[in-house]
């Protein structure tokens, strides 16, 4: 998949292999059977020797399609690829891969930003991912009331936008870094209100409901701590977070996603993918008097902690 996908085969079709590999300067016999394997996983289909899309590939494989998934796939083939080929010396030491796979010293999300493209294939990615998701994340907790959802680190805007399609007339706002806020408005329309700051050294914007989706399960700890608290500290009584993450279940032996999807976070940050009780434990030791934990079914759950 992740070969294809670089080398364009799902924005070919239909095609032949012989066509597909003129076009792209490849071998004929080795287009073939790229092609071929792609058929039995799915990603194509095959009829007189001519390829075309499956469903599945032409909705979340297309480059240009709303729904694509092929930024998150790239990323994933170029990068993350690379830091599981670690993943024994990252279980031996506890820590991320990046010094050893790229070289690279400093912050984990100067790695993901070093370049606009990689910003932009970084965070587009992850927009197909929360198309997934961020509807039924919203949709786990009954937030009506909110007069300002404000999603730090959203990225996109994905979860505002499906916070503005639940409950329309509310004001919605991402809070992200200077780099990330153009795209954010580029993909949201101007449907979404923008702010650029950090949300470990600057102040937040005033909201009666924060989120943070995907964000908690980057940071160790201690750096959960700070957020948190400081989340709390900017809410008024009442006031709601919204947490997205995958969890785990109390066992720690499942679901196989959650845990598979700890292991990449370990390869890549500083953090895992953690149980309701465990988020439960963050969010009251920084105040919060109740959580409520929903597993939504879709790629997040969704954990409501109230002031």
């Amino acid at each position: 998949m992740f070969a294809a996908l670089e080398l364009g085969v799902f924005e070919a079709t239909p095609t032949t292999a012989e066509a597909f590999a003129a076009r792209a300067g490849a071998d004929g016999r080795a287009v073939a059977l790229l092609m071929d394997a792609c058929v039995a996983l799915g990603l194509l289909t095959k009829a007189d020797g001519v390829y075309g899309n499956t469903e599945e590939a032409e909705r979340y494989l297309k480059r240009d399609s709303p729904d694509t998934l092929a930024g998150y796939a790239l990323y994933s083939s170029n990068v993350l690829w690379k830091l599981w080929d670690h993943l024994p010396d990252a279980v031996r030491e506890g820590s991320h891969r990046w010094p050893q796979a790229f070289g690279m010293q400093g912050p984990i999300f100067s790695h993901f930003f070093k370049t606009d493209e990689a910003m932009r294939t970084f965070l587009t990615g992850l927009h197909g991912f929360g198309m997934l998701s961020s509807p039924q994340a919203i949709a786990a907790h009954d937030l009506s009331g909110v007069a300002h959802f404000v999603d730090l680190g959203g990225g996109t805007g994905h979860l505002a936008l499906a916070f503005l399609d639940r409950y329309p007339g509310v004001r919605a706002t991402v809070f992200d870094l200077p780099q990330v806020v153009p795209l954010t408005r580029e993909i949201t329309g101007g449907r979404v209100e923008t702010m650029a700051g950090n949300f470990f050294t600057d102040p937040l914007p005033e909201a009666d409901c924060y989120a943070v989706a995907r964000i908690l399960h980057d940071w160790s700890e201690p750096k959960i701590h700070t957020l948190l608290g400081k989340i709390y500290a900017a809410l008024p009584e009442g006031g709601r977070l919204l947490i997205c993450e995958m969890l785990v279940n109390e066992a720690r032996t499942g679901p196989t996603r959650a845990l598979m999807q700890s292991l990449n976070m370990l390869t890549c940050t500083e953090g895992q993918e953690r149980t309701a009780a465990e988020y439960d434990a963050l969010c009251r030791a920084a105040g919060f008097r109740e959580t409520r934990a929903v597993v939504t079914g879709a790629p997040v759950d969704a954990v409501l902690a109230i002031k």
